[in-house]
């Protein structure tokens, strides 16, 4: 993974690695953050406030790994607070999943424990970004759809 900063295309502002911003964590922080984990991290954190990406773009842009590892490293983000990991959606323009959970209402799948309401929470965290999803839970304007390639 390259030690690069990287720039946002829409911002212009400088996003440094994640590994580098959060040296300070080291000492109590105890989970292992696979190299693929940590670029998922890193590119996550240059999806600027207002757009959304997909699981499959982040891993073309990364040029490693599949929908499901992306969603996987997202799922067990431990710097939730510094990753928007909100701003992932599914290919189809679906809300996707978020805190474990996936889909909202009668859409939810996981079983019992699956309630919907952690994905409810992530739309309306984009809502209040400007990201608005139809009642279905598909994304309501494909402008806000943010693609970078590596």
């Amino acid at each position: 993974m390259p030690n690069s900063s990287h720039k946002s295309v829409s911002t212009g502002k400088t996003h440094y690695p994640l590994r580098h911003a959060l040296r300070f964590l080291t000492p109590w922080f105890s989970q292992r953050v696979t190299r693929h984990q940590w670029a998922v991290y890193d590119f996550t954190r240059t999806i600027t406030c207002g757009r959304v990406t997909m699981y499959k773009d982040i891993c073309i842009a990364l040029g490693q790994g599949s929908s499901r590892s992306v969603g996987s490293a997202l799922r067990n983000n431990p710097f939730a607070s510094f990753v928007p990991c909100h701003r992932i959606i599914a290919s189809n323009l679906y809300i996707g999943g978020f805190s474990g959970e996936w889909g909202t209402g009668a859409n939810a799948r996981g079983g019992q424990k699956n309630t919907g309401l952690q994905c409810n929470r992530k739309m309306e965290m984009l809502a209040r970004e400007g990201v608005t999803f139809s009642v279905d839970g598909y994304l309501a304007d494909e402008s806000l759809l943010w693609i970078r390639r590596g």
